[in-house]
């Protein structure tokens, strides 16, 4: 009887998937390892203060933007953003998403990838401020759509995302973030489409729209006197 293989630990495989990416994106150019700038983009996503920005997450979404492949423009693009799009958060400040974008500004042209590629990225990770990609902007919706689907999840698997969103604001007084969160809620559900490719819109909007809801209803339910 022969052994079955071990599963690979989740960070190497992390690492295989950026090493694949940066090689395509730099369609053969040269270019340095990209061992250290794996290392450097993982660190950030393991820093102390994420609780739902983590690698766990960065894995969701390149796992939806293998699902959502087919309607990309420039799939390696999108996945690169992926990488950057939450590699500077800070739950306290508001210009997380520019920071991100500038770092891919520097890092990609270092690491080899092409002036062109290294744009769409920067423009992808600055998108995910409001997730309103334009009309036919498929790198747009591929990255909005599998950056959002986690509002798809299971009545358990969004009741733990909520719960990390919340441990993420700790510092927020509980009356201020039932505000805030209502209010991206509502925001999120004024929408008239959430998601914008055809598997997005099939298979996540409506478990989005009754998982949005029913937040949205707990938060005022525990508003009240105690």
């Amino acid at each position: 009887m022969t052994d079955s293989p071990r599963p690979r630990d989740p960070r190497t495989a992390l690492v295989d998937r950026w090493r694949d990416t940066l090689l395509a994106a730099r369609s053969g150019a040269p270019g340095p390892d990209p061992l250290p700038y794996a290392e450097n983009l993982l660190a950030r996503w393991d820093e102390p203060q994420r609780r739902y920005h983590t690698t766990a997450h960065l894995t969701a979404v390149l796992d939806r933007i293998d699902t959502l492949a087919p309607y990309a423009a420039d799939v390696h693009a999108v996945r690169l953003a992926a990488w950057f799009h939450d590699a500077v958060y800070r739950p306290d400040r508001t210009e997380n998403e520019e920071r991100s974008a500038a770092l891919a500004e520097r890092a990609l042209p270092e690491a080899g990838v092409g002036e062109a590629v290294t744009a769409e990225v920067a423009r992808l990770v600055r998108l995910t401020v409001t997730h309103d990609p334009a009309e036919g902007d498929g790198n747009g919706e591929v990255l909005c759509d599998a950056d959002l689907a986690v509002l798809a999840g299971s009545p358990q698997e969004y009741a733990a995302y909520a719960v990390q969103v919340r441990e993420e604001y700790g510092f927020v007084p509980d009356e201020a973030f039932r505000a805030g969160r209502a209010a991206v809620l509502r925001q999120l559900l004024a929408l008239p489409r959430l998601f914008r490719t055809p598997h997005g819109a099939a298979e996540w909007e409506a478990r989005a729209r009754h998982n949005l809801a029913t937040e949205l209803e707990l938060l005022g339910s525990s508003s009240g006197p105690r």
